[in-house]
């Protein structure tokens, strides 16, 4: 898709220089997807500690047992 954006040149030319990217497209998606990553990482991160994955996967062992 094709996208105009108002990126300052000096911002572009790091980015360019910084991911070793071919062209600035290139760059730019480059680092939006390591964005994305680190974002979906962070809120991964912060459910540490309120998801407790042990007892559920405990329950539902017993009810896959009971079905039997």
């Amino acid at each position: 898709m094709r996208t105009t954006l108002n990126i300052k040149d000096d911002v572009i030319k790091m980015i360019t220089q910084l991911t070793g990217a071919k062209n600035r497209s290139q760059a730019v998606n480059e680092v939006l997807e390591i964005y994305i990553r680190e974002r979906q990482l962070n809120n991964l991160l912060k459910l540490k500690g309120k998801l407790h994955l042990d007892d559920n996967l405990h329950k539902l062992r017993e009810m896959e047992l009971e079905e039997k």
